[in-house]
């Protein structure tokens, strides 16, 4: 593996095992090493420069989910020269709420949600990272919903002259990693069904996804078949009619016994006028940044099919674009 120590065999091995290594093992400390000292870090909720915003907030989270668990799904990445490595890394997280933090009181309820975070890396480090998180999910297994969450946590903020503001767009911060992946033609095929949903092209998910497709999708729900993961779709599209769809990384790869497949960072910009996953159009400015890998097999047109997705973006982070938009809680 070009430009890291023969301590990972294998990039992959790399992701998943630093991974366990800060979070189940409470290697903390050990992000003064694996990330980049200016790291920028981009979430839905906002933006952060520096590996010392990502302890802070580690030992925070650790804090309020002591036993949390970090399952790596799958760890789908490029490589170039010039810019190293660029993974998207796919997680099932799962925790109990026992501590106070920034989800309230301790429940003592459990959650199992996805995050995917895309990561470039040279030399041992990690120095550009974007992510998403579940929160949708989250807060609804955790007895709540995300308007309501978000409400609350503009309450607890200090209101919407003084509550903090969610990412407004993919060049907030300006990224390190100059790369948008690969071109390999798994990529490619994926991003043509993405541009065509967002286009409003909802019978190629007839056409091109296996009959028996499986997505897992933002607030830890699940479609099955054509049908509903067109409804997913739409739901989304249909609230934010007029947002402009763009593509920012992009990977394809095949092999590590595993289907073909892709990763994809994407954002929709643009104002909430339509109705669909996020209720009655109000006019909010909103930005959606999200993460997509898609898994393929043989049954479809010419023996492609589209089996397996898993889309997330933060209905949080939506909701509370909205809610700060509306001015009134």
């Amino acid at each position: 593996m070009s430009s890291f120590t023969n301590r990972w065999p294998h990039f992959p091995d790399y992701i998943v095992d630093i991974t366990k290594e800060i979070w189940e093992d409470r290697g903390v400390a050990t992000l003064e090493r694996y990330y980049a000292p200016d790291i920028p870090v981009r979430s839905p909720m906002g933006a952060s420069r520096g590996n010392k915003a990502v302890i802070a907030a580690t030992m925070a989270t650790l804090h309020e989910f002591p036993d949390r668990e970090l399952f790596a799904e799958d760890v789908i990445f490029s490589e170039d020269p010039a810019h190293g490595f660029l993974s998207s890394h796919r997680i099932v997280s799962t925790a109990t709420h026992t501590g106070d933090g920034a989800f309230g009181a301790a429940t003592g309820k459990r959650f199992t949600v996805r995050v995917i975070a895309d990561c470039a890396a040279r030399n041992d480090t990690i120095y550009d990272e974007w992510l998403v998180r579940d929160y949708g999910g989250m807060v609804r297994q955790l007895g709540s919903d995300p308007e309501s969450y978000a409400r609350a946590l503009i309450v607890r903020e200090g209101g919407p002259e003084k509550a903090s503001r969610p990412l407004a767009s993919a060049g907030e911060i300006p990224a390190v990693y100059k790369g948008r992946g690969n071109s390999n033609e798994w990529g490619q095929r994926y991003a043509d069904t993405l541009e065509r949903i967002m286009s409003a092209d909802f019978a190629h998910i007839g056409t091109n996804y296996d009959r028996a497709a499986i997505g897992e999708y933002a607030g830890a729900r699940q479609a099955l078949g054509r049908d509903k993961v067109t409804e997913f779709w739409v739901a989304l599209r249909s609230a934010f009619p007029s947002a402009s769809f763009a593509i920012h990384h992009q990977i394809g790869m095949e092999g590590g016994m595993l289907s073909p497949r892709a990763a994809i960072r994407w954002s929709l910009d643009g104002t909430h006028d339509g109705w669909g996953a996020f209720g009655r159009p109000t006019g909010a400015r909103v930005h959606v940044m999200g993460m997509a890998h898609a898994e393929f097999g043989p049954f479809g047109p010419g023996g492609v099919g589209l089996r397996r997705e898993f889309v997330l973006y933060d209905e949080v982070a939506i909701w509370k674009q909205i809610l700060l938009h509306k001015g009134t809680l």
